[in-house]
C-alpha cells in the first residue's frame, strides 16, 4: 500500500489532540509535514509528534511534492485561501470548522472543489454523534411526527471583563462565526432541514479586551449573546440562545413533533414516543453507535470513494449562509429571508 502523506497547517488544541494522532494510528497513513504561525511552534509539534517536515511558509508545505492530502487546523481567517491552494496544487483537502469566514468565502471554497477531483471535507459538529444514525432513521420513521417545535440552548462561560481577548471574539480571525452558532445550526440541519427565514439580536458586554499578544486593548467585536428565531421550510420554529457569559449555563437541543420529541445533551440523547408520559434515554446498540471519525473518513474517502458525509462542502456552504443571514438581520434590524442570493 502506497504510504498517504499528510501535511498539516494549523497545530493548534484540536490538531495536536485528534486530528496528528488520529492520521498517525490509521494503516499507510503517514503525517509527514507541518506549518504553524511561527517556525519555533511548528518545530516544537513536529518535534512532540515526530513529524519529519517543517515549513515555515504554508503556501511551501501545499506545493511539496511530498504532501498528498492537507490538514488545515488554523482560525478561520485562513481556510479558504489554504483551500483554495491546495485545491490548485492538487492536494485533497480537510478543513476545521467553521468553513470560511463568510459565504461569499465558503462559495468560492465549494466552486473550487466542484472543479477538482480531490475530495475536500470539513470538520463536522462534533456533538451528538454517538446516537445520530439510530435518532435520524427515528426521525424518518415518523416517530416523532412532524417537528414544531425547536429549541436550541448554547449557554457558558461566565461574565469577566478582565478575561484576555480569544481569537473568537475577533471578527478579523473567525468571521461572521458566533459562538457555537454555526456548529448548533449543523446539528439541528441534520434532523429538521434548512431555514426559509430568520431574526436575530446579539448583545456585547465587554466590547474590548487585552490581547495577549500585543499587550493592546482591541476591539471584541463577536458578540456574546444571541439570539436568533428561525422558520423551517418545515414550518416548524427554531429558536436559538447562545452565550459565552452564561455562568452555570447549559447546551442542549430540544425537538419536539405531533407525535413524540427528543433532545440532546451532555450524556446522550433522549425520546419520547406517542403516549408517553416522560422522556426515556435512548440506547443505542453498539454496531450503531456513532462518533468522532473524522480522520478515518477522511482516507476513506481518497482511499476508497467513500460519500463525504460528516460535512462536505455544500453542507458547509447552507450553514455559512445561515450564519450570513444572522449577520445581515443584526446588522440591518430586520427579517431576512432565506436562500440568499
Amino acid at each position: 500500500m502506497t504510504a498517504l502523506r499528510i501535511g498539516i497547517i494549523g497545530a493548534g488544541a484540536n490538531t495536536k489532540s485528534r486530528h496528528i494522532p488520529g492520521f498517525q494510528e490509521i494503516e499507510g497513513v503517514e503525517v509527514v509535514a507541518v506549518a504553524n504561525r511561527t517556525l519555533v511552534s511548528a518545530q516544537k509539534a513536529a518535534d512532540e509528534f515526530g513529524i519529519p517536515g517543517v515549513f515555515e511558509d504554508w503556501r511551501e508545505l501545499v506545493q511539496s511534492d511530498g504532501v498528498d492530502a492537507v490538514c488545515v487546523g488554523t482560525w478561520p481567517y485562513k481556510h479558504c485561501p489554504i483551500t483554495l491552494e491546495s485545491l490548485k496544487a492538487g492536494k485533497h483537502i480537510l478543513t476545521e470548522a467553521r468553513m470560511a469566514m463568510n459565504l461569499s468565502e465558503a462559495r468560492q471554497m465549494l466552486a473550487a472543489s466542484q472543479q477538482s477531483d480531490r475530495v475536500s471535507m470539513i470538520v463536522p459538529a462534533p456533538m451528538f454523534l454517538e446516537t445520530e444514525s439510530v435518532l435520524l432513521a427515528m426521525v424518518a420513521d415518523g416517530y416523532f411526527g412532524d417537528l414544531l417545535e425547536i429549541h436550541v440552548n448554547a449557554l457558558s462561560g461566565g461574565y469577566n471583563p478582565e478575561a484576555p481577548l480569544h481569537w473568537r471574539q475577533r471578527r478579523d480571525l473567525s468571521g461572521n462565526n458566533i459562538m457555537g452558532m454555526g456548529i448548533y445550526n449543523e446539528t439541528v440541519r441534520r434532523y429538521a432541514g434548512h431555514e426559509k427565514a430568520l431574526s436575530a439580536h446579539a448583545t456585547s458586554f465587554s466590547t474590548q479586551r487585552t490581547d495577549p499578544e500585543s499587550n493592546q486593548r482591541l476591539p471584541a467585536d463577536v458578540p456574546e449573546s444571541l439570539g436568533i428565531v428561525a422558520q423551517m421550510e418545515s414550518g416548524a420554529t427554531a429558536v436559538y440562545h447562545i452565550s459565552s457569559v452564561a455562568r452555570m449555563g447549559e447546551g442542549g437541543i430540544e425537538m419536539h413533533g405531533t407525535r413524540g420529541a427528543f433532545k440532546l445533551g451532555a450524556g446522550g440523547a433522549w425520546v419520547a414516543g406517542d403516549g408517553d408520559a416522560e422522556y426515556r434515554k435512548l440506547e443505542v446498540p453498539l454496531d450503531k453507535q456513532g462518533g468522532w471519525r473524522v480522520e478515518a473518513d477522511f482516507v476513506d474517502a481518497i482511499r476508497d470513494g467513500k460519500p463525504v458525509t460528516h460535512t462536505s462542502f455544500e453542507d458547509g456552504v447552507r450553514y455559512m449562509e445561515f450564519t450570513e443571514a444572522v449577520n445581515i438581520s443584526l446588522a440591518q434590524g430586520r427579517r431576512v429571508e432565506l436562500p440568499l442570493g
